[in-house]
């Protein structure tokens, strides 16, 4: 008898999202299913068989969502700017990487970590302006 590894319920969600972006009726996804993994419920797929069925999502035009980026680690005078960056970020709805983008844009260098005060300040500024624009 074959012991086989259950997949984590991230995964068969993903696999359910990408199902649903694809615009699959369930017949479609049934024969998908049993073409590439060999299986008739997500239940019944093994790692690589969920490996390989959201590699051919992906083909046909699955986009799975980025992650929201990480907080950075930054030296303890700089952490209450971060803070305020953070909470500023919260209220908008955005992600860390959104400041990424700002960072290179505004401050003209590669990571936030890399920022002095100077360019936390214009950051912030940055910020608090596009809050004021989005409150309007």
């Amino acid at each position: 008898m074959e012991v086989v590894m259950p997949i984590a319920k991230t995964t068969v969600a993903k696999i359910h999202i990408a199902k649903q972006q694809l615009a699959m009726t369930d017949d479609e996804y049934r024969t998908v299913l049993r073409s590439i993994a060999g299986v008739g419920s997500s239940k019944d797929l093994t790692p690589e068989g969920a490996h390989k069925l959201l590699k051919h999502f992906e083909r046909c035009g699955f986009k799975p969502k980025r992650d929201a980026g990480r907080r950075p680690h930054v030296a303890q005078p700089r952490a209450a700017q971060i803070r305020k960056i953070e909470a500023l970020l919260a209220d908008a709805g955005r992600p860390w990487d959104y400041v990424g983008g700002m960072v290179k844009r505004i401050c003209k260098v590669d990571a936030i970590e890399f920022c002095d005060d100077v360019m936390l300040g214009k950051l912030i500024a940055a910020l608090q302006y596009d809050a004021k624009r989005r409150s309007a």
